[in-house]
């Protein structure tokens, strides 16, 4: 039996300095699990553009459509900021979504214990917070057509189309409450129904799937009150389904109620492949930040965690996944920290490497 498969894209900025690290973890599951990967690498994003002229070769796409799962660091940068925006780094990352059609984005925002001071809420709103935001991630008013900008009337003119159909909600819904039906049984879907004709649709499709799924208890909210509850009383929800553009906001806005960008994993998932697995890519929430890239200061663990989620939803490692989980609350625990995280005299200030190091050394500690 052959062993799963990984394409590694690091990207831009620090995407090439935490992705190391996850290599590092990598090896030791192969090493200390007899845990073993195929793994391969290759470019996306502005390092894409640099060799190829454009943000995700063709070869590379092929690829990402081939293996078990995607790992990607971050793209990006303020050197390709001028750049068309029909090559701008971000538009590697895009098609990877639309191409693999990866339809399920997995938000987790979960606040670790030893973290809860580092939130900009009070630390009793955030403590054991543990909340899934799933956003649809392939249609909506990213891809809807038309979209441009034109001269009307002597004036320019930008169009963007939100654009759903009925199936398009359905299917990200079904992964909502599957994934509900593994946590609390408790969902709540996000639109604009109020003023949205696909916000009505969306509460209508997912009132109707809810028929399949008695037992999760089902609530809908205003995508707007749910960023205003989001940050008043995080912890009455538990799994949130909504838009491509309403996710893009909420689960950035929930992101934050953890006191770290750079401690957050997502997954993209979308439809099963012949092997059952479905396809996937997962990749840590912060940006590429050339503002501290090769200075040794990102923090690595939101990429970790994005393997440990790539563990858990494309290889049924679930142990495995929250073995490395609790080594890194471990860590953090014991008051070790980049950068990002440094807060009272007992903490200790670690580099990229170094934070590796730790968690390392707990997962051996695991064994």
């Amino acid at each position: 039996m052959s062993n799963p498969s990984l394409l590694i894209l690091p990207g831009d900025g620090i995407g090439q300095e935490v992705m190391a690290e996850v290599r590092r973890v990598i090896d030791w599951f192969g090493a200390k699990r007899d845990m073993h990967f195929d793994v391969s690498e290759d470019l996306v994003g502005g390092a894409a553009y640099d060799k190829h002229g454009t943000p995700l070769h063709d070869d590379t796409m092929a690829k990402a459509q081939e293996v078990d799962a995607v790992l990607l660091g971050a793209v990006g940068g303020p050197a390709y900021d001028d750049l068309d925006f029909s090559v701008k780094p971000e538009r590697g990352l895009l098609r990877l979504r639309k191409e693999m059609d990866l339809f399920a984005n997995l938000r987790p925002a979960q606040c670790f214990d030893a973290l809860a001071d580092f939130s900009s809420l009070k630390k009793e709103l955030v403590a054991g917070l543990d909340i899934m935001i799933v956003r649809e991630l392939t249609s909506g008013v990213y891809f809807g057509e038309p979209r441009g900008i034109h001269m009307e009337d002597n004036m320019r003119v930008g169009i963007n189309t939100q654009r759903y159909t009925e199936a398009e909600i359905e299917r990200g819904a079904r992964a909502a409450f599957d994934m509900a039906m593994k946590r609390s049984k408790k969902l709540c879907s996000m639109e604009k129904a109020n003023v949205m004709e696909s916000g009505i649709l969306w509460r209508d499709v997912v009132t109707e799937v809810h028929a399949d799924y008695p037992e999760v208890e089902l609530s809908h909210m205003y995508a707007d009150n749910g960023a205003m509850q989001l940050v008043r009383a995080p912890k009455q929800f538990d799994v949130i389904y909504t838009d491509n553009l309403f996710g893009d906001i909420l689960s950035d806005c929930a992101a934050m109620l953890t006191g770290s960008l750079g401690m957050l994993p997502s997954a993209s998932l979308g439809a099963p492949m012949a092997n059952g697995r479905p396809k996937a890519m997962y990749e840590p929430v912060h940006g590429s930040a050339p503002d501290i890239t090769g200075q040794g200061k990102a923090n690595p663990i939101a990429c970790i965690l994005s393997f440990a989620m790539a563990l858990r939803y494309s290889f049924d490692q679930g142990d495995e996944a929250t073995r490395i989980e609790t080594a890194i609350e471990k860590v953090l625990a014991d008051g070790v920290r980049t950068g990002d995280l440094l807060g009272d005299e007992d903490t200790v200030a670690v580099s990229t490497s170094g934070m590796t190091d730790a968690i390392l050394a707990a997962l051996d500690a695991s064994l």
